[in-house]
């Protein structure tokens, strides 16, 4: 991890599926999304994070450092790899969503 201590617990259901959790360190805290939304009429609000949302907003942190002084190399690399993965977690959910089973924890 960084240079601040981070405690985090990741919680599963009596399936062994995620179940929420949380992170939090210096000046964050963050409560992970707690069961599938579901899907049609069983569909439910979010009760918490999503990792491709706490990615994006760590990408974003970048890109404002890319604007100014602190432009590197090392922050466009990290910014590359924080892209990619954010891209493949958006694939990951069209596919789910293309076989019917985005919102459950069927596979």
């Amino acid at each position: 991890m960084g240079s601040q201590p981070v405690s985090f617990r990741n919680d599963v259901d009596e399936n062994g599926n995620p179940a929420g959790g949380y992170a939090s360190g210096n000046g964050f805290s963050i409560t992970w999304q707690n069961g599938p939304l579901g899907r049609g009429e069983d569909s439910k609000e979010p009760n918490g994070a999503f990792v491709e949302d706490v990615m994006e907003i760590c990408a974003e942190r970048i890109r404002f450092y890319q604007k100014g002084k602190f432009m590197c190399r090392e922050n466009a690399i990290a910014l590359t790899r924080l892209e990619t993965a954010i891209l493949w977690l958006k694939k990951r959910t069209r596919d789910r969503e293309a076989r019917g089973v985005e919102g459950t924890h069927e596979l």
